[in-house]
């Protein structure tokens, strides 16, 4: 979308691009292009990011935020993708740092915000369990006050880089008596140094081990690590939830790979001619540009609508419609990359560039993202109470 940026506006996004081509390692941003970023790449972007004032801009000013208007987070985030620098860490700056700055105590505050911006602390989350995951309000984890300290028992899984993970905001169910399955649950911190935790990786398609598996077997919380109110974890839980589905869309990741098709399909030999000739290939990307053009403006009204510290339910249709619009795109990617995209090579050169050799792999993974951050069933049933009123 060209969006009516003013001349501030325009200064403010080239002042953006300076810092993420510049002082981002380029290094770090092709392999995030390529989506083979490390833990360290991502810590040390999001290090060089908190150093410029960029890792946390949506965050109360005191702790770091920068008071954007709308046009100029939006600005922030697409640049941020379109320039491939690795996401600040979703768990940390989109998750469990808001929640702690809207509802923690002050102790909370000081000790874990400034660590958590600077990812001296890696956060994981604690949500989804074996029979709760798109429907998290069916959770079984029960953490039963003892005192000054809660005990936690259960299992979370599909918990998403928990092989790095230093603390985990964990919600968990504190009165089985609740009338209603949302209410009873609270929002905890727990330290994954804590005796009784076991942590195993889980295997995935594309052969990567990205998610883990956590069992907690009389784990002891003290009871200062509970954010908010006891039993009112629901709450905080749905504005965490909008936040990540926000970022699941990716946007700027999308517009990142099309403007790269684009520019190579002119250059892909085929039996008829060239790949970008192609009538079905050209009329596909042509439906991907309609459809980013569309997201790019949705993302821009979900931006303003959550300003006020409210999650937005747009949330909910840009998450649906935006992992729908990047799988096609992956999709595209690996007809583009033709034999050179497959998992096993074929023993010749590959010839349409890194992005072939990564697609298969990419196509596997991204398989996930109409899941994971509540399954698009789960959105449209959302999307069908909160904006259609059915």
């Amino acid at each position: 979308m060209d969006l009516e940026l003013s001349k501030e506006d325009l200064a403010f996004r080239d002042g953006l691009r300076e810092v993420f081509l510049g002082a981002v390692p380029e290094d770090v941003r092709r392999r995030t292009a390529l989506g083979e970023t490390t833990r360290e790449d991502i810590v040390t972007s999001q290090r060089i990011l908190n150093e410029h004032g960029l890792a946390v801009p949506h965050w109360p000013q005191e702790w770091g935020g920068r008071g954007w208007s709308p046009t100029q987070s939006h600005l922030y985030s697409s640049e941020l993708q379109r320039a491939g620098v690795p996401q600040p860490l979703a768990f940390n700056v989109s998750m469990v740092g808001p929640i702690i700055a809207e509802f923690g105590s002050e102790e909370q505050k000081r000790t874990f915000l400034p660590a958590t911006a600077n990812l001296d602390i890696w956060w994981s989350q604690g949500f989804s369990e074996p029979e709760a995951g798109s429907d998290l309000a069916g959770l079984r984890t029960t953490a039963r006050r003892d005192g000054d300290q809660y005990v936690l028992n259960g299992q979370k899984t599909w918990t998403t880089l928990g092989q790095y993970g230093d603390w985990m905001f964990v919600l968990a169910r504190t009165d089985p008596d609740a009338p209603r399955k949302q209410q009873g649950l609270s929002f905890l911190l727990l330290d994954l140094n804590t005796p009784g935790i076991e942590r195993r990786p889980i295997k995935l398609i594309d052969g990567s081990a990205e998610v883990n598996e956590f069992f907690f077997d009389e784990v002891r919380i003290p009871a200062e690590n509970l954010v908010g109110e006891e039993n009112k974890g629901w709450s905080y839980a749905k504005f965490l939830l909008g936040n990540e589905r926000n970022g699941i869309a990716q946007v700027g990741t999308g517009q990142r790979i099309y403007a790269d098709l684009a520019a190579a399909s002119g250059a892909i030999p085929t039996e008829d001619g060239l790949l970008g000739h192609d009538p079905q290939f050209r009329t596909a990307l042509h439906t991907a540009k309609t459809t980013l053009l569309a997201l790019e403006a949705t993302q821009l009204r979900v931006t303003a609508a959550s300003e006020n510290g409210k999650a937005s339910p747009v949330s909910s249709l840009l998450k649906m419609e935006g992992t729908q619009a990047l799988q096609e795109l992956i999709k595209l990617r690996m007809r583009a990359a033709g034999s050179d995209g497959m998992l096993t090579g074929t023993g010749e050169q590959v010839r349409a560039g890194d992005a072939a050799s990564v697609a298969a792999t990419q196509y596997l993974n991204q398989r996930k993202l109409s899941i994971f951050g509540g399954s698009n069933e789960i959105q449209r049933g959302v999307i069908a109470k909160t904006i259609l009123g059915l």
